[in-house]
């Protein structure tokens, strides 16, 4: 009997101009020029604003049984890791789950609070996922961003369905969804306007 494999999904959060962050991030603004202070409270405004509107999409978010993500997603540090970093989001991580970063520099699996812990994949996109296909058994994989590494993975055929959640913002430049990846065949499998954002969720044909 052929092992039942979980899907590759992916959520973002984008301006209607399809930018996931504005220029100039810094580790005081991860979002960069965000129309604000930096901290994306606008572009997420859904999220922690109206999470009562938008409560099948959050729980959708960090349904998946492994994560995956890009360096910057986990922090603003570049190069060889000169200081101990655990990620943005505190001693217990919303993902309660294996997550792999992806990065040039090696680096000690992470355990945190909650049953998140962080892995450090060093050979790429291919390689990370494995290892997250591996430890999700027959559950999801989510690609959890940033736009250039969920760019990477769509590029290489990878992702089976794609969620993008569109805020009525505009940054005009930064971190934009699609960018350097050919053109793609996808199928709208829903949409819903709530309040603050609109949910779009496509299915990846090619």
């Amino acid at each position: 009997m052929t092992e039942r494999m979980g899907r590759v999904v992916c959520d973002i959060t984008v301006t209607a101009d399809g930018y996931s962050a504005g220029l100039n991030q810094t580790e005081q603004r991860p979002f960069g020029d965000d129309g604000g202070d930096g901290t994306g409270d606008a572009l997420h405004a859904w999220m922690f604003k109206t999470p009562d509107e938008n409560r099948a999409e959050i729980e959708k978010i960090v349904a998946a049984k492994a994560f995956i993500m890009g360096r910057n997603m986990f922090g603003p540090m570049r190069g060889q890791w000169d200081r101990q970093w655990n990620g943005w989001w505190g001693d217990d991580p919303p993902f309660h789950a294996p997550v792999f970063v992806l990065t040039h520099h090696a680096r000690e699996p992470q355990p945190m609070a909650g049953g998140t812990t962080f892995y450090f994949v060093t050979d790429g996109i291919e390689a990370a996922l494995a290892q997250a296909r591996a430890a999700a058994g027959d559950g999801d994989v989510a690609i959890s961003g940033g736009a250039a590494t969920i760019n990477q993975y769509l590029a290489a055929g990878l992702i089976d369905e794609l969620r993008v959640h569109i805020a009525p913002l505009t940054f005009g430049a930064g971190t934009r969804l699609f960018d350097g990846v050919p053109p793609l065949k996808l199928e709208q499998i829903s949409s819903r306007a709530a309040s603050l954002v609109t949910h779009v969720t496509y299915r990846v044909l090619s």
